[in-house]
């Protein structure tokens, strides 16, 4: 019986960020039910029950316990399985960095990133034409970003210090998708500091291999709905 459940959506940032926290620890053994958010699964009864708003992820666990909201279900795998992603409990000062550092990846990172990604990302698989307006002030809001993230990364190698985090890997799902609408060399190609950060972060053994694995189905999806046309 696998230790828990978790409940997703292919091309979901906020399911790919856990499948990334769990790849990076190197453990496999639980489930994956991906719903088809274009069918409106996410919407099901059964999934209301797991996320009172209807969305994803949410894990679940064979004790019974429901846990939704990507960050919340990272920090408490990493917690529970003991994944070297957190700060010491007794370290106060790597915690309140921690925490800052992942307020900062919330409100001045993914908040304008991802909306990058549903206009440009979401709204074409919803037959729907990208708000470009919209487009072209969350870019500037991810570049006025990506240059103070620049002069941090210059003292530090990681965004919450020294050491490889959960903050780092929480970037991962809506950067690679600013490589998929061609913003990844825009974004990370003149900031020296933040390229090396990534290329560091993105060799992780674990996330690698995931990367890759993904990047090889959406290979194969796309070119069989090219095939049915």
């Amino acid at each position: 019986m696998p230790q828990f459940t978790l409940y997703g959506a292919r091309g979901s940032t906020n399911t790919d960020r856990v499948r990334l926290t769990l790849a990076d620890a190197g453990l496999t053994d639980y489930g994956l039910v991906l719903l088809n958010l274009m069918k409106g699964e996410q919407k099901s009864p059964d999934n209301m029950k797991r996320h009172p708003w209807g969305k994803v992820p949410a894990v679940e666990f064979p004790d019974g316990l429901v846990l939704y909201e990507s960050r919340a279900i990272c920090k408490f795998l990493a917690q529970k399985y003991n994944f070297p992603l957190l700060p010491e409990v007794a370290d106060t000062t790597a915690t309140a960095l921690f925490d800052q550092a992942q307020s900062v990846e919330i409100l001045y990172f993914a908040d304008p990133a991802g909306r990058i990604a549903f206009e440009k990302i979401a709204k074409k698989f919803m037959g729907l034409p990208a708000d470009e307006a919209v487009v072209e002030s969350s870019l500037r809001a991810v570049e006025a970003y990506f240059d103070v993230a620049e002069k941090i990364l210059e003292k530090q190698e990681y965004m919450a210090g020294a050491t490889f985090s959960l903050v780092d890997i929480y970037y991962i799902p809506l950067i690679t998708r600013l490589f998929a609408v061609g913003f990844g060399e825009l974004l990370l190609g003149d900031r020296p500091a933040v390229k090396v950060w990534w290329e560091r972060v993105t060799s992780r053994p674990g996330i690698q291999a995931l990367l890759e694995a993904d990047k090889k189905a959406a290979a194969a999806a796309a070119a069989t709905m090219a095939a049915k046309q």
